[in-house]
Parts: C-alpha cells; sequence; structure tokens
C-alpha cells in the first residue's frame, strides 16, 4: 500500500526514517496526470533505489499562462491508482499553500540557459520550475532524481541548479517515452481533439526524418526542413525549431563546432502547445 502525505512535516519524517535504516532514496517529481512515460521513470527510479517518493503538485509558479495552469488536468485519484502497480513507496501530494506559505523569493543566475528557446517563449517559467525543484529536494533529499529528457531543456537547468548549490543528488535522465506512432508522451495530449491526434505524430516524424541525413546541411537548413514539414500540416503553428549545442542550448553554425547536438521543437495544434526533441549525436 503507498502511502500518501500531503504535508512536509509528515513527508520528511517518512523519510528520514528510510535513511536512518540505511536505505537509498529514489524521487520522481510530477505534475500528476500520470502516463506511461511518468510509470518509466517511476519504474527505473524502483531498480535503482531501496525507496521511492513520487510528489504530485501542479506548480503555480511555472505558469506564466494563468488559463494553461486552470485547465492543467489534477487527477490524483487516477493517479494514485496507476502507481500502485510501479512499487513506488510513498506519494507527496502537497496544496500550494503548503508548498509556498509566503512568496519565494529565491533568484538563479542560469546565464543563457533559460533565456533561449522555452524561456524566450514562456518569461519565468524557468524560475518556477528551479524554485519548486529547489524546495522538493529539500524535502526528500534524494540520492538520485528521476527527468524525462521530453523537457530538455528544464533538465539542463535543474542539472545547472544541482551544480551551482552543490545539492547531493544524482540527476538521472531517462530517454523519451512515445505512443506507438512516435507521438512523445505528455499530459497536454489528452487536451487533442480526435483530429489533432491523428495530426500529432507529424512533429516526430520531422524531427526522425532529419536524423539519418543531418550531416548533409547546415543546421540553420535542418532547422528550415524542420518547420517546413511540421507546416505542411495545416493544423499547426510552429512556435520554434532550434538546433543547438546539447550543452550550452545555444545555436552553431558547423556540425565539428559542438560534441552532442539537439533539435528542440515548440508548436501548437489547435490551443494545445507542444514540445519534443531529437538528439543528433
Amino acid at each position: 500500500m503507498i502511502n500518501l502525505t500531503h504535508t512536509i512535516t509528515e513527508t520528511k519524517t517518512a523519510i528520514q526514517k528510510q535513511i536512518s535504516e540505511g536505505k537509498t532514496i529514489g524521487f520522481v517529481p510530477t505534475m500528476g496526470a500520470l502516463h506511461e512515460g511518468h510509470i518509466t521513470l517511476i519504474k527505473q527510479a524502483v531498480l535503482e533505489n531501496d525507496f521511492v517518493i513520487v510528489s504530485i503538485f501542479v506548480n503555480p509558479i511555472q505558469f506564466n499562462n494563468q488559463e494553461d495552469l486552470a485547465k492543467y488536468p489534477r487527477t490524483l485519484d487516477e493517479d494514485l491508482q496507476k502507481l500502485e502497480a510501479t512499487g513506488c513507496n510513498l506519494v507527496f501530494a502537497p496544496s500550494a499553500d503548503e508548498m509556498y506559505p509566503e512568496p519565494d523569493l529565491t533568484e538563479f543566475d542560469f546565464g543563457q540557459l533559460d533565456k533561449v528557446m522555452e524561456g524566450k517563449f514562456r518569461p519565468g517559467h524557468f524560475k518556477g520550475v528551479a524554485v519548486v525543484v529547489k524546495r522538493l529536494f529539500e524535502i526528500v533529499t534524494p540520492h538520485k532524481a528521476y527527468f524525462g529528457e521530453k523537457d530538455f531543456q528544464q533538465l539542463a537547468i535543474i542539472k545547472k541548479m544541482v551544480d551551482m548549490l552543490q545539492m547531493p543528488v544524482e540527476i538521472v535522465p531517462c530517454p523519451i517515452v512515445r505512443e506507438a506512432d512516435g507521438l512523445a508522451m505528455s499530459s497536454r495530449n489528452a487536451r487533442l481533439t480526435a483530429e489533432e491526434r491523428l495530426e500529432a505524430p507529424v512533429i516526430y516524424k520531422a524531427l526522425s526524418g532529419i536524423k539519418e541525413n543531418y550531416s548533409w546541411f547546415i543546421p540553420d537548413g535542418i532547422k528550415q526542413l524542420v518547420i517546413g514539414e511540421i507546416q505542411e500540416s495545416h493544423y499547426f503553428r510552429v512556435e520554434y525549431v532550434d538546433v543547438v549545442d546539447a550543452e550550452t542550448l545555444l545555436p552553431f553554425e558547423d556540425w565539428q563546432d559542438v560534441e552532442h547536438a539537439v533539435v528542440c521543437v515548440a508548436a501548437f495544434i489547435g490551443s494545445v502547445r507542444l514540445i519534443d526533441n531529437i538528439i543528433l549525436y
């Protein structure tokens, strides 16, 4: 039976008991509306740790669009049912008041990491992510924390934050989990209409199409190819496509200039904003 906690005090007490017994702690932070992508992270955490905590918290301070926050699915009962079979031990589901009894004024300097791509279109988003992840790490004190590579920029920022603050937690990146037709799993997919859902894999088709032949083109040429292919579907409006250094998240001019390159995409289909990426090398 999974232990469900709602307060920081009871959560810390439960975790400290495990640590005092010498157990390793694995942690998967989520905003709920769990899907197979989350379940994959949790199962990996269960394999690699003695005691696994999943947090379910829709973090209000990372939404720069209040309508998006209001629409975000909250499905705690269904989430708990899905978690029963994973082997996770504790679910921490706090309220916003529990997490933020007063405004958190923590500031971070991520250089360019939080200014490009998502940061350009969602100002303040990554500050909200960093604040909540820092706070969760301080509560849960995990040995390992698991994040999906779908949110590639978020992963880079969390790694940077852990490094800057010298937090004793290992960040474990996990590959994107996809539907059979290639669509990256996301809680937002539930908001797609039947027609939009049929069109949604166009993003992955465009990304996977350039994986083998990217070196025939300059990076900007790849960017234009991906934009063109996605926008062939009249359902889509591309917000950005960027070919960037996987470490700095900055664009570059020549494939020899970077050790690892990733193509990141954000596009609207109807009113739903989807993100995806593919690591080229």
